[in-house]
This record gives C-alpha cells, sequence and structure tokens, in this order.
C-alpha cells in the first residue's frame, strides 16, 4: 500500500515519541521495518519533500538511441532512400563505429513516414479450389511439393 507524505511523516513521528520498541510498534501498525528506515533516511537526508512518491520509472531509458544518433540514421536514410533499414544498420554500423540493429533502424524509419511497402504478388503452390491456370501445379513441381500441398509464396514485383 502506498502511503502519502504526510502519513509517513506521522509514522516517523509516532515511532519515535512512542515508549515500546521500534519492531513492536511497526508490527502493530503493520509497516515492514525496512520500508520505515528507508523513510527515516529519506527525511533525513532531504526533509519531508523526500517523502514524496517518486515515479518508479527511470529518467532514461539504458539502451534509447541518443537523439543526435536517430538524427543521422535518419539523415542516412534520406540520402539514401534505395536502401533497406537491415542495409542502412549495417551501412551505419561501418561508417559510425556505432551499432543500431535492423529493428531499430526499421522502427526509427516508420516513426518518420520513411517505410514504404513494397509491391508484392501472393501465389499459392499447389490447386487451389475452383481455379486450375496451371501455375500452382508447375511452380509446386519445380518446388518438389506433393500436388496437394500449398505453400504461400510472396514474390516482390520490381517496380521498374
Amino acid at each position: 500500500m502506498r502511503y502519502p507524505a504526510a502519513e509517513k511523516l506521522e509514522i516517523i513521528r509516532l515511532v519515535e515519541q512512542s515508549h515500546l520498541p521500534v519492531r513492536r510498534v511497526l508490527e502493530q501498525i503493520g509497516i515492514p521495518r525496512s520500508t520505515f528506515y528507508r523513510w527515516c533516511d529519506l527525511h533525513q537526508t532531504g526533509g519531508p519533500e523526500a517523502l514524496d512518491d517518486r515515479s518508479p520509472r527511470p529518467d532514461r531509458v539504458w539502451n534509447r538511441i541518443p537523439d543526435d544518433v536517430r538524427a543521422r540514421i535518419v539523415t542516412l536514410a534520406l540520402d539514401e532512400p534505395e536502401l533497406s533499414p537491415r542495409e542502412l544498420a549495417v551501412r551505419f554500423t561501418d561508417a559510425e563505429r556505432y551499432f543500431v540493429s535492423e529493428a531499430s533502424v526499421y522502427r526509427l524509419l516508420k516513426a518518420h513516414d520513411l517505410i514504404t511497402s513494397p509491391a508484392f504478388i501472393v501465389m499459392k503452390a499447389g490447386r487451389v479450389q475452383g481455379q486450375d491456370d496451371g501455375a500452382g501445379p508447375a511452380l509446386a513441381d519445380r518446388l518438389h511439393l506433393p500436388e496437394g500441398d500449398r505453400l504461400g509464396l510472396v514474390l516482390l514485383v520490381d517496380g521498374s
């Protein structure tokens, strides 16, 4: 249970003014000793304001790519628009000696609307019910697949 700063201060004062041992008073009010002593340390070092709850989240994420590096990645992507996120990550790592993953580059480019979805065609190898143009079985034969099995293939279409 979280206590407001005023209640924490009241508990500290109650324990200090009690004639009973600290352990017994804390047992009676249901506060762990480690919590109480942490509150005491905070109060002694920072005063009553230090007892206010703080956000449990850290100020900085340990693995966040710094803003200046992010800007350099975006600049590289704008200078080299034909490169995929994987190629950009490799080129950036080689040139800048700063490792960034393909996934990080992809997320960064997607956030800046620099990812375009490629044109693609989905083909099914094997027989498709109600459709027999001959391409499916021929492709299945070339891939050494049994005639009844289906395999979803994605073929990229050249944009030129």
